[in-house]
């Protein structure tokens, strides 16, 4: 396992947490994830995926397990729909994971991306406050997770689309956001490389330090411990 490189991890649906350390112990410890069994990239992308697909009959919604990185180019990913801040049911618990993950590390970045045209979100907090949140993945809930001000990332193409940088949530649905919305359904990877880096543009070349674990998350009814 110690010749394992970096692959692309490409799967259906793909949810993560980027924390910008590598300090793979004190993230898993920071969150409460247990019983870490060391796996190769093309382990853990195959556990990736059949989380996606919910396919364990003892997990059906796939948040058992989360596959945490080693030190990718000084980030440590952990990747699986326990990380989806666009999820409703999870929402609330990842913006707090990421917020308290900021606190320690400087920041934290939650995404979601369905690579089969089922839309993107994201996530930022820096030094305990949330910068931005923005999911568009098509449920009519999406606008209410809206939070903070667009990303120079979000901007910098909006007006590139000829579209105002700073819109009106209200506006959501007219005729003049159509175009933007459907290129936000594509847009998660693209902000999580500009800002840190993401598991889609993984290469042999990315630095790496340490060994990817798949890990057991906290009961769903347990608060996400404080980190200090």
């Amino acid at each position: 396992m110690s010749n394992d490189l970096p692959q692309p991890l490409v799967t259906c649906w793909l949810s993560w947490v980027a924390i910008p350390t590598g300090d793979q112990a004190g993230v898993m410890a920071a969150v409460g994830l247990t019983r870490p069994v060391p796996v190769t990239f093309a382990e853990a992308e195959a556990a990736i995926e059949e989380a996606g697909h919910a396919g364990a009959e003892d997990d059906p919604d796939g948040c058992a397990r989360v596959y945490v990185s080693p030190e990718l180019d000084g980030w440590t990913l952990v990747i699986g729909p326990w990380c989806d801040p666009s999820d409703r049911e999870r929402s609330d618990d990842v913006l707090r994971l990421c917020v308290e993950l900021s606190c320690r590390y400087g920041a934290a970045q939650a995404y979601f991306f369905g690579a089969q045209g089922d839309g993107s979100a994201w996530l930022v907090a820096e030094k305990g406050a949330v910068v931005r949140r923005y999911c568009e993945t098509g449920e009519a809930g999406d606008a209410l997770l809206t939070l903070g001000r667009p990303l120079e990332r979000e901007q910098a193409e909006r007006e590139r689309m000829g579209l105002p940088p700073v819109w009106d949530e209200s506006l959501r649905n007219g005729a003049a956001e159509e175009e933007w919305k459907w290129r936000a359904f594509d847009m998660a990877p693209e902000i999580a490389a500009a800002l840190g880096t993401s598991p889609l543009v993984l290469t042999e070349r990315t630095r790496v330090r340490g060994i990817g674990v798949l890990s057991d998350t906290p009961a769903t009814d347990c608060p996400v411990p404080v980190v200090q």
